[in-house]
């Protein structure tokens, strides 16, 4: 999934800072070395450490299971030349075990993950009560883990609703740190959000004439919904440096919003990712627009401006006399800046960049889910969007995920922490395993990571599966795995790969 080099011998032998932080209830590895970041990439050592949280109600049985898969994987793909040094860290209930009472998220395991750069966690309860709102969230900000990375892509084999889930190989690219889960909101009794109400009433909306008459509501609950151009440019470069690694119409980064609304939210996030892709990424992406102006004239040297713009707006005839000339003038632009380093069909070797409304998306992820590949999208829409493409490959239990930043990443379990199954070993290690297989990708090891891809796959085909998928199959399967034994039997088919 990620095509991040495998680092030189003198990057991974450079001196290491031997600054460590002071744990108060962990002890470091006494072997492995410290992963570092430079440039937003990982420089990956063959012996990294890597913290890891077990994760609280069901992560007692999927970390065993997906630690012994990766293990498995590494071993068997660079027969001991690489691996992994595990350092067990806390968070969750697990943290208030051993660091006390409302410790969820203690400060010896932000300074590990901190020093160490990249984590993997199970499923973590979300707080009642006060304080911190989620760890998840929590994590993302604290450590500007500014991208949520999804993939879904199909197994062989995995009951699905859609009849054809094979279709769908999607990675959403889901900005994490802006818009609504920011968290800057008021209930509708705090007397502070009953101000600000009174003062946007009374003072901001007076004041900005294309907000006309409106009024908000007195009594409303009031949230702030932030998007910036550094947010979403920063966001918007990982999923076409993503996209850069795929082939043929894979490359394909798509930018969700609902800008037909939110005009300066999510409308100036369509705006900011097109003028990142057309700027700093102008050697190697296009757009849609542009590919058809492009593809018109390939197919008609002969063909005028006119009745290029004409092609590309099927209204034209219908305009007026200045927005034809616009849309001319567009047409005129596009051939002179790129025609000859994208014309030729050459653009289509490159990342084409579009963009479609939030609600098209849902729905033709439905009907059409082989026309797309990368989506980038806001914080809401990807929260959507990613679990509702995981249900047609399977459900979350098949859902991995990432987040990632310039100096960090954390790979997490995608479902909830599921108590009353806990300690049972029968759920369904998949989300856990496959994240797992994402931060090798991320590593660069990506033998390893394909051997994890095939041996999911074969047990998946050949019906060695947990109750969750067993029950869903046509016939059901009987008896199904176990946790543990599902990764046996990824493990197993590990050779045939």
């Amino acid at each position: 999934m990620f095509a991040a080099p495998l680092p030189t011998p003198e990057l991974c032998t450079a001196p290491l800072s031997t600054t460590m932080p002071l744990f108060s209830k962990l002890t470091p590895p006494r072997e492995g070395t410290t992963i570092r970041f430079a440039g937003g990439k990982p420089i990956v050592p063959h012996d990294p450490i890597i913290p890891f949280i077990r994760g609280d109600g069901i992560g007692v049985d999927l970390w065993p299971a997906t630690q012994r898969v990766l293990d498995a994987a590494v071993e068997a793909a660079y027969g001991g030349q690489r691996h992994i040094v595990w350092f067990k860290i806390y968070a969750g209930d697990e943290a208030c075990q051993v660091y006390g009472d409302f410790q969820y998220l203690p400060e010896d395991t932000i300074a590990a993950i901190r020093q160490y750069g990249i984590a993997i966690k199970g499923p973590l309860t979300t707080p009642v009560g006060g304080g911190i709102r989620s760890l998840n969230v929590a994590l993302r900000q604290m450590f500007d883990l500014y991208s949520c990375v999804r993939p879904c892509r199909y197994y062989r084999g995995t009951p699905s609703p859609h009849r054809r889930p094979q279709d769908l190989d999607v990675v959403v690219y889901r900005e994490n740190t802006e818009d609504i889960y920011i968290g800057v909101e008021w209930a509708a009794d705090d007397p502070v959000g009953q101000a600000l109400l009174t003062h946007i009433n009374e003072t901001v909306i007076p004041a900005s004439p294309s907000l006309g008459k409106r009024r908000l509501r007195l009594g409303s609950g009031l949230g702030i919904k932030p998007v910036s151009k550094l947010g979403t440019q920063r966001h918007v470069r990982k999923a076409i440096e993503y996209a850069l690694g795929l082939k043929g119409h894979r490359r394909h980064v798509t930018l969700v919003h609902k800008g037909n609304i939110m005009k300066f939210t999510e409308g100036a996030f369509r705006d900011w990712g097109y003028e990142l892709a057309t700027t700093e990424f102008r050697a190697v992406c296009i757009t849609e627009r542009e590919s058809w102006v492009l593809d018109n004239l390939a197919k008609d040297p002969q063909l005028s401006v006119e009745n290029n713009a004409r092609k590309i707006d099927p209204g034209y005839d219908n305009l007026t006399p200045a927005k034809q000339q616009a849309v001319c003038k567009e047409v005129q632009g596009i051939l002179h800046s790129i025609g000859e380093s994208h014309g030729q069909d050459r653009w289509r070797e490159m990342v084409l960049v579009d963009d479609r409304i939030a609600d098209s998306v849902f729905q033709q992820l439905q009907t059409r889910p082989g026309e797309y590949s990368v989506l980038a999208t806001l914080n809401l829409n990807g929260d959507y969007i990613s679990d509702a493409a995981a249900a047609i490959v399977g459900g979350l239990g098949m859902a991995p995920g990432a987040n990632i930043g310039d100096e960090a990443a954390i790979f997490e379990a995608t479902h909830g922490t599921a108590p009353k199954h806990a300690g049972l070993d029968r759920i369904n290690p998949g989300s856990l395993i496959l994240s797992g297989q994402m931060m090798l990708e991320f590593l660069g090891w990506h033998e390893a990571a394909q051997l994890i891809s095939h041996g999911l796959g074969q047990a998946i085909a050949n019906g060695q599966v947990t109750y969750d998928l067993a029950r869903m199959m046509e016939p059901p399967v009987e008896p199904p795995l176990k946790c543990s034994e599902f990764a046996t039997a990824i493990i197993n088919h590990f050779q045939a790969g």
